[in-house]
C-alpha cells in the first residue's frame, strides 16, 4: 500500500446522519411512515441523491419527482449538511499519523467537497487531490472515481488503500482493484453495517478512527487478518 484514498461524507465529514434526517423530512409528506423511509434511505446512503430518491420512489410505487423537484431536494439536503458540517471524531489525528499520500474520492460535486474540507480544516491533509463524480464522469458504484483518483496520484489502484462507509463506495473501490477499509462507526450506520461492508468486499472493518492507523499499517505489512 503506497497511497490512501478516502470517501468524504460519512468518513471525513460527519454528514450522512444529517442527510438521512433531511431526506426523511423532505419525503415524509409525500411518502408517509417516517420509520419506513429511514429504513429505505439508510442502506442507499452513498448513492447520488437522484439514484437514491428514484430507488425509494420505485420501491414505494410513488411518482418519480421532476428534475426541478430533485434539484430543490438536493439544495435542501446539501444546505443542511453543509450548515452542520463537522469532522468525524478522530479523523484528523488518524490521517495525520498515516505516512501515505492522500486523496479524496467522492460522489459529491467538486465545489461542495472542497468547501466542506476547507470549512472543517481538513483540506491540507489531501495533497493528492480531490476527485469527484463530476470529474470522473460516472458516480460510484462505477469504479471511475477511484480509478481517476489513483491515476491522479500516479499510483496503480492496486497500491491504494481506500476508506469507505457505504456499500456503494466499497463496491466502487473493489471494482477499481483497491483494498478497502470499511468504516462502520458513523451514527448513520445500521446495526449490521459491518457485515454488509465485508460482504461488499471490505478487507477490514472498523468502528473508531483510533483504529485506522493500525489497520493501514497491518495492510502495509501484508497482514490481511479479519477484524473481529
Amino acid at each position: 500500500m503506497t497511497h490512501l484514498i478516502s470517501d468524504c461524507d460519512g468518513v471525513l465529514i460527519d454528514s450522512e446522519a444529517v442527510a438521512l434526517q433531511a431526506l426523511a423530512d423532505y419525503l415524509e409528506p409525500i411518502a408517509g411512515d417516517r420509520d419506513r423511509l429511514i429504513e429505505l434511505i439508510r442502506p442507499r446512503l452513498g448513492l447520488k441523491l437522484e439514484a437514491l430518491v428514484l430507488g425509494i420512489c420505485a420501491e414505494l410505487r410513488l411518482p418519480e419527482p421532476s428534475v426541478p423537484d430533485l434539484a430543490a431536494m438536493r439544495g435542501v439536503v446539501e444546505g443542511e449538511c453543509d450548515r452542520k458540517a463537522k469532522p468525524v471524531p478522530g479523523v484528523r489525528a488518524a490521517l495525520e499519523s498515516i505516512p501515505l499520500p492522500k486523496a479524496v474520492a467522492s460522489n459529491s460535486r467538486l465545489m461542495r467537497v472542497q468547501g466542506l474540507l476547507e470549512r472543517t480544516n481538513l483540506i491540507s491533509l489531501f495533497a493528492g487531490g480531490l476527485y469527484t463524480a463530476d470529474i470522473a464522469g460516472r458516480p460510484k458504484p462505477d469504479p471511475a472515481v477511484y480509478l481517476t483518483a489513483a491515476a491522479g496520484m500516479g499510483a496503480p489502484a492496486a497500491n491504494c488503500v481506500v476508506i469507505e462507509d457505504s456499500i456503494t463506495g466499497v463496491q466502487a473501490a473493489v471494482a477499481a482493484g483497491a483494498t478497502v477499509l470499511g468504516f462502520a462507526g458513523g451514527p448513520h450506520s445500521p446495526a449490521d453495517q459491518a457485515d454488509r461492508l465485508r460482504q461488499a468486499g471490505a478487507t477490514l472493518v472498523f468502528a473508531s478512527m483510533e483504529e485506522l492507523p493500525g489497520l493501514v499499517e497491518r495492510l502495509r505489512s501484508g497482514q490481511q487478518a479479519v477484524l473481529n
